[in-house]
């Protein structure tokens, strides 16, 4: 029987995440990630020692943090050592949500395979990581598997093809992970990877000699207006000049969603229905609803703003400064969080955003700086996204030097603002289509 973790401990586990794309670039699936809030452990990526208590914080991602809601129509990824997959809190997982990432680590024993084939009779999806030095496709795991991982990061372009022409006439869904630049995706792409996982996306990069184009400056113009709380004369004046943003407000005033079923009858009557502070939410979302090619599909850069600053502004609620600050605190948390991507936007550094967009301080320094209340969350809600296997002490360190600058979060808070975020956003992306 194994050693059971302090309650203390089992409090002390965050929930993190990382999207998987489709051939698409759209969002498929969230690979969830349980690790230690605990800056005395190395590897933050890593189970409790792969004991009891792990497999019940994993369960109760599903309960108490109704994780499989907050997924909405995406499918959650699981690593899942010897520990957990012979436990009976296994069970406890929603089929149709998860998917059982088998990690490499388990031998595959005859009882090892004989649990496998059970749960997939159950309905559970199973996924194996595949070492790219070492394929064998007789194995037996890969015939019970639907999804086969393959970390590009250990294998040169030549190899990288040869596997792929092996494992294609399996006939299973091949996901790539640890995808982090754009050109390793359209590699993959190439050689008909089905699934991407790597932050490849969201990672900013300079691009010399990029202007902006008249949406995205029209958008700016409008935050900065509404930022300095400028006559409604001037916002209209903006909204004038960009028919198509127009269409998009006075639908969005009419729509059910925003809550009013007033006819409008005019820009400014639009504004003053809609309000400054809802107008801005908007705005700030609509610089990254236009980066998608399609308005059919989830654009996922959208998905991780829009969840970035509804958990910044959860979570925010929580801190020593949110009494002074009260709501206006709130929506610069909010600003914080979603104008963080801006640079993987725009293509241009952090600095040349905030020099376009006049914001307050305590946000100027969050964003140009990671410093003040806001930067601290802005590092938290980072971590919480960070997904590489292996972290080191340091970043371990890092975290915990964090959360002792948040003193009124702990990871029982952070899990569940994660979960309102995420089911915030997935209801957004529902609501634009």
């Amino acid at each position: 029987m194994p050693a059971v973790t302090p309650d203390n401990e089992l409090q002390n586990v965050f929930l993190g995440r990382q999207p998987i794309l489709d051939r698409n670039q759209q969002l498929f699936a969230y690979e969830l990630l349980f690790r230690s809030g605990s800056a005395e452990h190395g590897n933050f990526a890593s189970f409790l020692d792969g004991n009891q208590a792990t497999a019940t914080v994993i369960a109760n991602a599903f309960t108490e943090f109704s994780m499989a809601d907050a997924l909405g129509p995406y499918q959650g990824f699981i690593k899942v050592d010897h520990g957990l997959l012979f436990s009976d809190l296994i069970n406890a997982l929603p089929t149709h949500t998860v998917v059982l990432e088998i990690l490499e680590t388990v031998a595959q024993t005859p009882e090892m395979l004989a649990r496998c084939e059970q749960l997939r009779k159950q309905g559970f999806v199973l996924a194996v990581r595949e070492r790219p030095e070492s394929l064998d496709q007789a194995r037996p795991l890969l015939k019970l598997a639907e999804v086969i991982k393959v970390d590009i990061s250990r294998v040169d372009p030549v190899r990288l093809k040869q596997l792929v022409s092996s494992l294609k006439p399996l006939g299973k869904t091949i996901l790539a992970e640890k995808v982090e630049r754009v050109e390793q995706m359209q590699l993959c792409h190439e050689l008909g990877f089905d699934l991407f996982q790597g932050y490849y996306f969201a990672h900013p990069t300079v691009i010399q000699g990029k202007h902006l184009q008249t949406s995205e400056l029209a958008l700016l113009r409008l935050l900065g207006l509404l930022s300095q709380d400028a006559d409604s004369n001037e916002i209209e004046k903006v909204f004038k000049q960009e028919p198509v943003l127009t269409v998009n407000l006075l639908r969005l005033t009419n729509s059910v969603g925003s809550g009013m079923t007033t006819r409008i009858t005019s820009l400014r009557h639009a504004i003053t229905l809609l309000g400054r502070r809802q107008l801005l939410r908007w705005l700030q979302l609509l610089l990254y609803s236009g980066a998608s090619s399609s308005s059919h599909v989830v654009n996922p850069l959208l998905q991780l703003a829009a969840t970035r600053g509804r958990l910044m502004e959860l979570l925010v609620d929580r801190t020593p400064t949110a009494k002074e600050g009260g709501r206006e605190l709130i929506d610069q948390a909010f600003m914080v969080g979603i104008l963080s991507l801006m640079p993987t936007l725009m293509g241009c550094g952090m600095d040349e955003v905030l020099s376009q967009l006049p914001v307050a301080p305590p946000v100027y320094d969050a964003l140009g700086e990671h410093s003040g209340a806001l930067g601290d969350l802005l590092s938290l809600v980072e971590f919480l996204e960070n997904s590489l296997d292996g972290a080191s002490a340091g970043a371990a360190d890092k975290a915990g030097s964090i959360l002792r600058r948040l003193p009124g979060i702990d990871a029982s808070y952070a899990n569940a603002c994660l979960t309102r975020a995420l089911t915030w956003a997935n209801n957004l992306a529902r609501e634009s289509h």
